[in-house]
Order: structure tokens, then C-alpha cells, then sequence
């Protein structure tokens, strides 16, 4: 049974000294606090926190001291979010007492305290250790020594990924950000995530993370390294990738010249080809922005088939007050569906949603390119193959884009607007002023695999499962502590099963292809799961029994 935990001791007040005593304090429990140096009287102290810079030699320093001066029945805990903790134990001299506790940042937002037990610490240490936790408000989550522990091998590894997007130019912080929370639901984006860890706390547990693993994902960005040299640490010092006011809000940038802002072509007529779920969403969302929408089928049964379900979506939002009988009225008014491309030559802008193959797209492409008005522009809903093949089979790639909805897309609110090294200014400017029309929330990025989100998503997803792979945590103990670390609405092997386990490995693939980056490589378990036939909720079983 653990002792009730009425005083500590802290040694170092950066970021997560800080973030402890502040929680301590308002827990009640005593704290006595001081820098890195020398140390206070420690009398009294049941634990003591080293919560130094992430740094081998310096915090060994640091607590080879607090053994020396902290009560011989004290804990001691260190901070460290990557380093072997069993290590710090052994050169300290405090194997038995000492233990790891890793505090997920920003402490008012994230409750994930992750307590790390290493083989040579007693039971009452790591007791301790739990107790003074769940003093503070946090989620535990006891852990074995390896590195990352769970939220940072994970956590770390997509807000490097997020910061190298930014850092390539591929896409704009703020178009990062927006994509993972309206793509994914997240409370917050990565970048900005990033700043309210800190950009050096996040700098050295990345390099530190990147000395034991190796992998090009934790290897710190150059970007995030220049920030940090040039004083910009984040939120906490008003100036990360963001600027930050008195409050601790972010502080909009100022906008461009107007005056040079590219027009965009006129839209009023759309052309969807596709009858299937996404292609019937988008019709609707097309046709309630007040578009005359023009659908092509494969037959007159699927223009019927498009027509039934698109009538009872609209009616399921009148019978709820979304929508009133005379908009709905409108609404349908402004759709006509066809069997034949041809119908679609006078249309301004193209937006096909026919299944994921390339060589079908491509065709449709070509005879998207002999069919269609000069001007007129062509988009695919791909998300995952290269635009610039659908736009090279054309006589005028200037005019095709991406714009990637999300499924179901009268719901989501993201669409991906993917720029091919062709698409003209005007062209994507126009992309941008059909997102506000239909009320979406555009993110602009270059023509690479996955786009934003499943670039982002997939990698991290697939580590989860790589994690529990190497028999380090269960699953449920993964999504627990994601959910807790992060804020994430789901843990990642939850989140596989809705997505669909077949669909995560094929994006996983494509992203292997793309990078060619072996940290990518597919989990063992995931082809495994895709192979038994566990695809997720849609067949009762994934990773999770949904049958029960």
C-alpha cells in the first residue's frame, strides 16, 4: 500500500518542473523547488523530482546529488521522457528508489502520467511514484523502461513528421494544423501542439529518441533546431512557429497583398462523376451551396439508385428541422444525373469520384480532356494516387487539382486541395473559393502520397501497432494512454478498425512506396489482421471484438 504523498522536492524549473510544482500545489502537497544547482533542504520530502534538461550526463549530476541530500526513504523520479531510466538508476546509485515519471505536456491540457518501472526498482518506489500521480489529477499509466515509454514514441514522432511538412514547404503551419482537426478531429494541430510543448523540450527528446532508435521520423527537423537557436521555444516564450500574445493566444500573421491575390475561374455549373457514397455526398454538398449539379452514372438504375439516396439524406434533415421542405425542394431541383460523360460539356468545373484504381482514372481523364469546355476544371477525389498522371494524360494539366473531401462529405468538413507542379494559380484560387462557397475548410499541399492527413495519420497508427508488436503495451493500454496524452477522440488501434484495417494497410503501403522510408514497413499484426479477414467494425471484428 503507498504512503500518502504530503511533500517533494523539484530540481529544475523549465517546462515540466514548472508544470509538477504548479500541479502540486494545487493539490495541496508541499513543494520545496529549486534550479539545477544547488540543492534545498530536502528534509521532510517522501519523493524527489529531477526535472532537468533532456540530457544524460546532466541529469545523472543532478541526481547523484539528490541521493546524497534527499532522505535515505525518499523516492527519487526523474522526468526524462526518452532516456533509459534503468540507466539513470544504475549511474545515480539509487537503482532500487529511483523511477521514471513522464509528464505529457501541456499539463492543463493532457492528463497522461506515465509511471516507469525499470526492473531494479522497489514495489514501494514505484507505489510512490503512482501515488504522487493520482495526487495530481493524472491518468497513470505504468510502463516499462524502453524508449519513448508509450506518448512519446508516438506523440514525438508525428508532430517531427507535421514540423517537416512545414519545414519542405509542402504546406503551410496553418493548413497542417487545420487538416488534422477537421481531417481527424484532434483538439489541436501538430505544429501548434508542438508550441505548447515546447519546441526544446520536444528538440531534445527527439534527438534523444532519435539515439536509441535510429528511425528517420525522430530525428529532430532542422527547422524545429533553428526555432529553438533563435530563442523561439514556443508558446511559453511568446514565439514558436506561432507568436503568441499576453494571454497565450495565438496571434494571426498578417495577411499579404491583396492586390496580387490570383482570381479565380467562374463556377456555377459542377459535373460529378461517380454513384457511390462520396459521390453522391458531394453532389449534395455542391447542390445545397446552390450549384446546378450534373451527375454521371453507369445506367439509369445507379442515376436512380444517386437520386433515392440523395432524396432520403435531404429528407432525414427536414424531419430533423435542418432543413426546410422548400430548400430541400431546391436543392433537388438543381441535380440531373446522365449515363454518359458527354453530358457533362459545358459544365466549369469536373469533379470525378469513381473508384481508387489509376488506370480507370486515367482513362476518364482523357475523355475528360476531349468531352469538356475549354477553362473548365478537372478534379479528382484520389486519396492516395498522384494527380499529376491524371493530369499528364491531358492536353491541358494546367486545369486539373485534387480536391480531396472526406467521407461522409456533406459532414466533414476538410477537403484537401492538392497543387501538381502544373495546376495553374487560377486554378487552385478557384479550388479555394469552391471550399468557402460550400461551406468547407480548405488545406492547400503539393501532389505527394497521403497527402496531409493520411500522411500524417497512417505512420503514427502504424507505430501504435509496431509498439504493441514488440510486446511493449497491450492495445488498450495504447489507446488509453493516446487518448490521455494527446486529447486524441480515439486511440489508434480504435481508430484502424473504423477506418478499415484493409484500407489503413493499402495507405500504409503507398506511403512505404512513396518514401521509401523503412520505418514505414507495415506492422506485422496489421497485414496480419487485413489477412485473417479482421478489417474492423465493418466486419464485426478487427484488432477489437465487435461481435460481442
Amino acid at each position: 500500500m503507498s504512503r500518502q504523498i504530503t511533500k517533494i522536492g523539484i530540481i529544475g524549473q523549465g517546462t515540466v518542473g514548472a508544470a509538477l510544482a504548479a500541479l502540486a500545489q494545487e493539490a495541496g502537497v508541499e513543494v520545496v523547488a529549486a534550479e539545477g544547482g544547488a540543492l534545498p533542504a530536502l528534509a521532510g520530502c517522501q519523493v524527489v523530482v529531477e526535472a532537468t534538461p533532456e540530457q544524460r550526463d546532466d541529469k545523472v549530476e543532478v541526481l547523484t546529488a539528490i541521493v546524497a541530500a534527499a532522505p535515505a526513504d525518499a523516492t527519487l523520479v526523474t522526468t526524462t521522457s526518452v532516456l533509459d531510466v534503468t540507466d539513470l538508476a544504475l549511474a545515480s546509485g539509487a537503482a532500487e528508489r529511483l523511477v521514471g515519471l513522464h509528464l505529457s505536456l501541456p499539463a492543463d491540457q493532457r492528463t497522461l502520467a506515465e509511471v516507469v518501472r525499470t526492473v531494479l526498482a522497489s514495489d514501494a518506489a514505484v507505489a510512490d511514484t503512482e501515488a504522487l500521480a493520482e495526487a495530481l489529477g493524472r491518468t497513470v499509466v505504468t510502463v516499462a523502461d524502453r524508449p519513448g515509454f508509450i506518448s512519446a514514441r508516438l506523440l514525438y514522432g508525428y508532430l517531427n513528421h507535421a514540423i517537416g511538412m512545414v519545414q519542405d514547404g509542402y504546406a503551410a503551419k496553418e493548413d497542417v494544423d487545420a487538416a488534422m482537426r477537421f481531417g481527424c478531429g484532434y483538439p489541436v494541430g501538430p505544429v501548434a501542439m508542438a508550441d505548447a510543448i515546447g519546441l526544446d523540450v520536444l528538440r531534445d527528446a527527439l534527438a534523444a529518441l532519435f539515439a536509441v532508435t535510429g528511425e528517420r521520423v525522430h530525428a529532430p527537423a532542422p527547422l524545429l533546431k533553428q526555432l529553438v537557436a533563435a530563442g523561439r521555444t514556443g508558446q511559453k516564450a511568446g514565439a514558436g512557429f506561432y507568436t503568441y500574445g499576453p494571454d497565450g493566444a495565438a496571434v494571426a500573421d498578417a495577411g499579404g497583398d491583396s492586390d496580387t491575390a490570383v482570381s479565380p475561374r467562374t463556377v456555377e455549373s459542377v459535373g460529378v462523376i461517380g454513384s457511390g457514397t462520396m459521390a453522391t455526398g458531394i453532389i449534395e454538398v455542391f447542390a445545397k451551396a446552390g450549384f446546378a449539379v450534373t451527375f454521371v452514372a453507369r445506367g439509369d438504375d445507379k442515376v436512380a439508385r444517386v437520386q433515392a439516396a440523395l432524396t432520403k439524406s435531404l429528407d432525414k434533415q427536414v424531419d430533423k428541422g435542418r432543413l426546410s421542405q422548400e430548400d430541400r425542394d431546391a436543392v433537388l431541383a438543381r441535380v440531373a444525373g446522365v449515363t454518359s460523360v458527354e453530358g457533362l460539356a459545358q459544365v466549369d468545373l469536373v469533379v470525378e469520384a469513381v473508384v481508387e484504381d489509376l488506370d480507370v482514372k486515367l482513362e476518364l481523364f482523357r475523355t475528360l480532356d476531349r468531352v469538356c469546355k475549354p477553362g473548365a476544371v478537372l478534379a479528382t477525389t484520389t486519396s492516395s494516387l498522384p494527380v499529376i498522371e491524371m493530369a499528364a494524360v491531358t492536353q491541358r494539366p494546367q486545369d486539373v487539382v485534387g480536391l480531396h473531401f472526406f467521407n461522409p462529405a456533406p459532414i466533414m468538413k476538410l477537403v484537401e486541395i492538392v497543387r501538381t507542379t502544373e495546376t495553374a494559380p487560377d486554378v487552385v484560387a478557384t479550388a479555394w473559393e469552391v471550399c468557402g462557397r460550400t461551406k468547407k475548410v480548405g488545406v492547400e499541399c503539393g501532389d505527394r502520397g497521403g497527402f496531409i492527413v493520411n500522411a500524417l495519420l497512417f505512420p503514427y497508427l502504424n507505430d501504435a501497432v509496431r509498439l504493441a508488436d514488440a510486446h511493449y503495451a497491450d492495445k488498450e493500454t495504447i489507446d488509453g494512454a493516446m487518448k490521455a496524452a494527446a486529447g486524441f477522440p480515439m486511440g489508434p488501434f480504435a481508430l484502424l478498425d473504423v477506418v478499415g484495417n484493409d484500407v489503413s494497410l493499402a495507405i500504409q503501403e503507398v506511403l512505404l512506396a512513396e518514401f521509401n522510408d523503412p520505418g514505414f514497413e507495415p506492422a506485422r499484426s496489421l497485414r496480419d489482421v487485413v489477412a485473417a479477414g479482421f478489417l474492423g467494425r465493418k466486419t464485426g471484428r478487427g484488432f477489437y471484438d465487435y461481435a460481442r
